[in-house]
Parts: structure tokens; C-alpha cells; sequence
């Protein structure tokens, strides 16, 4: 039987293995944190690296985070401001 993704947004940020000035990316995933870094890495580039950045959401992140209509396991980069 296959594992629920469950229902909330995970964010996670990402550093690429750029040396010496690594990249950094910010990910929202529609996913429980265990399997949200899995996902992303999967979106990523290999050799980059990902963790869970510890956030509670404003209902104003939560609503915006339901417009952009994601699924579960679908997994959205955060453009920089």
C-alpha cells in the first residue's frame, strides 16, 4: 500500500556543490518533511545537498502555497525576491 504525502508544505532549502560560492534554492513541497527532501533532491541537480528549513506558516504563505494548486508530492522552487 502506498504512504499518504499528506497534506501540508514542507519548505526546504538546497546548496548546490558549486565550490567556492555555492548556490542556494528555496522549494516548497506538498509533502510530509521525511519525504519532502527525497523529492527534491530528486528535482535537483546531483551532489547538491537539501534540509528542512523549520517554518510555520502565516495564513497568508498558506493561502498563496494552495493558489499555486500543487498535488501531493509535487514539489515548487521559490524564486528569490
Amino acid at each position: 500500500m502506498a504512504e499518504s504525502f499528506g497534506t501540508s508544505f514542507t519548505i526546504v532549502e538546497v546548496t548546490s556543490d558549486d565550490a567556492p560560492k555555492p548556490t542556494k534554492q528555496m522549494w516548497l513541497a506538498f509533502a510530509k518533511p521525511n519525504q519532502a527532501l527525497t523529492l527534491v533532491l530528486a528535482a535537483v541537480p546531483e551532489g547538491w545537498t537539501a534540509e528542512i528549513v523549520p517554518a510555520v506558516l502565516t495564513e497568508k504563505q498558506q493561502r498563496m502555497f494552495e493558489e499555486l494548486d500543487l498535488e501531493p508530492g509535487d514539489v515548487y522552487r521559490i524564486a528569490p525576491e
